[in-house]
């Protein structure tokens, strides 16, 4: 398997207004630089520790997302390079977020995750709660928290219409809430398994692990 040749068959696929996510989450830092070597900026993990870890070891150029649910406890020790933040889905998170930002004296980029995915395990805003936590968003003053966009997974399913419907509702509210928020740019919904529907239903970022990286070990 060559890493670099998955990343070229990925991106032959992507306009050049998508950004690819390489999710490197208990890969092995060989693993990285080969997807480095390859051109390859753009990397996420899900645990805060393993990413600090491969930030402190690779080249400082690489932008770092955080795409994992976050621990509130844990902001603090990647305020000082995370990119982008996905998987944020409650008030206190922000306000932690925004607190550690200024200690760093910088503006941290969030994306709001929504809960569309059937699966009860799955995180997110509820969608029946979206309305009330966009307008309480919008009278908090989080200086150092930089809206840009919606995050969503989509449900386990075999049924790609179920998958497809998941996606469209939430380009849908992406497209209704981008225009109170006009900092709002990336839609972040599609992985290994169903980029290429996330993507027609208008996604501009994805989340791609194993087809780059082949199977992960979860034993680590």
């Amino acid at each position: 398997m060559s890493i670099q040749k998955n990343l070229l068959e990925i991106q032959s696929k992507l306009s050049e207004d998508v950004v690819l996510i390489a999710v490197s989450k208990t890969k092995p830092i060989s693993a990285l630089e080969e997807a480095y070597r390859a051109g390859q900026r753009v990397f996420g993990e899900n645990k805060v520790q393993e990413m600090v870890e491969k930030w402190q070891a690779l080249p400082k150029d690489i932008h770092w997302h955080m795409i994992g649910h976050v621990q509130r406890n844990k902001i603090k020790y990647m305020a000082e390079f995370v990119e982008l933040i996905h998987g944020v889905d409650s008030i206190k998170t922000l306000k932690e977020i925004n607190k550690q930002a200024l200690k760093h004296n910088r503006k941290i980029s969030v994306l709001l995750q929504v809960k569309i995915a059937r699966e009860e395990s799955k995180f997110g805003i509820p969608l029946e709660e979206l309305e009330d936590f966009m307008s309480n968003v919008k009278t908090m003053e989080l200086n150092n928290v930089n809206f840009q966009g919606f995050m969503g997974m989509a449900s386990n399913d075999p049924s790609q219409d179920i998958v497809r419907e998941e996606f469209s509702i939430l380009k849908q509210l992406y497209d209704q809430y981008r225009k109170e928020f006009t900092t709002f740019e990336y839609l972040s919904m599609g992985m290994s398994g169903d980029y290429l529907l996330a993507l027609d239903q208008g996604s501009n970022m994805i989340r791609v692990g194993s087809a780059i990286f082949g199977l992960r070990n979860y034993s680590i």
